[in-house]
């Protein structure tokens, strides 16, 4: 992929430089997406943040063997989706433990970012806090791939193709996928969905 198609895969590239202003950058501009995509994936308000900071330390220590294969936001969504698996594996075999993240003195720089944006908040901001938790509670029932692809879909407006990449299926998987979870999702929200207020499944 040229990377002139992609202004963060350039900024990343800048960051495999040693360019920490250019992490810095992307950082800003992902943390909360990436927040939001966590906090819909695990149901934790509290462990959304913490597992973000690890996606963004991941980020930061594999900088070094990226490459341009994809657009920049493909690679960070599948860390993420990676990290929010390994933290539901985790707490299926110890459900009392919390996440911990232990950065070093290097790593300071990159957990700045993150000072502003303790309160995760639902990107859905304009529906009713009832309307909210129908929402939420209907997604976190759809199996995974469907959650992750539908969630991509509509909140990070990612192509099929991109999605696919995150979830590792291929094109007309995915699309199927998008397609039942919407269905099932319009079978759980009909109620709601005669007001309009879930126009945003609808695309």
């Amino acid at each position: 992929m040229p990377t002139n198609a992609d202004p963060d895969a350039i900024m990343m590239l800048r960051v495999k430089n040693g360019d920490m202003e250019a992490l810095a950058i992307l950082v800003d501009k992902y943390k909360q997406p990436v927040i939001n995509f966590i906090y819909r994936t695990i149901q934790d308000e509290n462990e959304a943040e913490d597992l973000a900071q690890a996606v963004f330390l991941q980020v930061y220590k594999s900088a070094c063997r990226y490459r341009v294969s994809a657009k920049f936001s493909t690679w960070l969504f599948t860390i993420a989706r990676n990290l929010c698996l390994n933290e539901i594996r985790r707490r299926s075999r110890h459900p009392v433990e919390s996440l911990q993240t232990l950065p070093s003195d290097d790593e300071d720089s990159v957990l700045r970012q993150f000072a502003d944006t303790r309160v995760c908040t639902p990107p859905d901001a304009l529906l009713q806090r009832e309307l909210v938790q129908k929402v939420e509670q209907a997604l976190a029932q759809l199996p995974e791939k469907q959650r992750t692809a539908i969630l991509l879909c509509r909140q990070e407006e990612m192509s099929y193709e991109e999605i696919a990449k995150v979830i590792g299926c291929s094109l007309s998987a995915t699309k199927s996928l998008i397609h039942r979870g919407r269905e099932t999702l319009r079978q759980k929200l009909n109620p709601y969905l005669r007001s309009g207020s879930l126009e945003a499944l609808q695309k």
